[in-house]
């Protein structure tokens, strides 16, 4: 069952860009306590945070609880639209990229400006946080991928793709990959233990504006301005499936946590839920009126968040 559980219209002043979801760690996982913690947390609510960034400089942090948006904090000091965010393993922390250079780190239950990172002229784009949550790494325009320290606030490594604009990035879950997707199309995967670009892969022809890997860390899924999603075989650079169905840009991809689905969204207005298995689309969004920047999953895998051109953010119920 697909369907549209919540819509927040409105919800920034510009374009939403980028979206990101995260569940606070329940004390007892956090510490090992017994059962007395397990029970004081059970009568709590387990609450979402969703944060958002938008061309409206803004970067906001939504509580998602009983299916209803309820806005945190509204993040201040960007001072150009907020290109990407990103929410860290134990959901503690937020980065956000913007288009005036800077990176900065958010405390989210606080909404308290903990860390921010100034890059060069146009030198930060996509961000994501390495498993071990000590790493940011974002693209950069001259192709160039950037490892910031989260602790030291300072760029620790650069990997070099040799290429152009590196738009979207990656790091998979078992931290021994990163993959970054260029303006030109060309992808690259980069071995973090070296530092050595081991695949360059050419299956696209168009900007590539999103990346992401399975939760296995088996497959990279790419997603183009060709209209088309890639599905490789990260160990070995083979294309295990080639994925149509927009009839525009294919704006964003993510995969779900059971590592049996996967969602994308496009400048066609539409959120489109995939079974990896079959690669086929069995189902699709046609709630936004414009096109949608970002999609992301909920971590336990039963919701989708979307982000659009129009404003809004839409919660979706996807349980198979």
């Amino acid at each position: 069952m697909h369907s549209l559980l919540y819509r927040k219209d409105n919800a920034h002043e510009d374009s939403i860009w980028s979206c990101a979801w995260g569940r606070p760690k329940k004390k007892d996982e956090e510490n090992g306590d017994g059962e007395e913690s397990r029970d004081s947390i059970a009568a709590e609510e387990s609450v979402d945070y969703i944060v958002t960034g938008a061309v409206d400089d803004f970067v906001k942090v939504w509580i998602f609880k009983n299916d209803r948006l309820e806005l945190k904090h509204k993040l201040e000091g960007h001072s150009l639209g907020v290109v990407s965010v990103a929410i860290n393993s134990d959901s503690t922390t937020c980065a956000s990229s913007s288009l005036d250079s800077s990176l900065r780190l958010w405390d989210l239950a606080t909404g308290d400006k903990v860390g921010s990172i100034e890059v060069g002229p146009v030198d930060i784009w996509t961000v994501a946080f390495s498993p071990d949550d000590k790493f940011i790494i974002s693209g950069s325009h001259s192709g160039k991928i950037a490892l910031y320290g989260v602790e030291s606030g300072k760029q620790e490594q650069t990997l070099d793709t040799r290429g152009k604009f590196t738009l979207s990035i990656a790091y998979s879950p078992d931290g021994k990959y990163i993959a970054s997707g260029a303006i030109d199309g060309i992808i690259n995967i980069f071995d973090v233990a070296s530092g050595k670009l081991v695949h360059t892969l050419e299956g696209h022809a168009m900007p590539i504006r999103s990346l992401c890997f399975s939760p296995d860390s088996q497959l990279l899924l790419t997603a183009s301005d060709d209209g088309h999603m890639k599905l490789y075989d990260v160990q070995h650079a083979n294309v295990a499936g080639t994925l149509s169905g927009h009839a525009s840009w294919v704006l964003s991809v993510a995969f779900s946590p059971d590592n049996q689905h996967f969602v994308s969204s496009s400048s066609d207005q539409t959120v489109r839920v995939w079974e990896l298995s079959s690669r086929q689309c069995i189902h699709t969004f046609n709630e936004h009126t414009d096109q949608v920047w970002g999609v992301k999953y909920s971590p336990d895998g039963s919701k989708i968040v979307s982000v659009a051109e129009d404003r809004s953010i839409n919660i979706y119920e996807c349980q198979i």
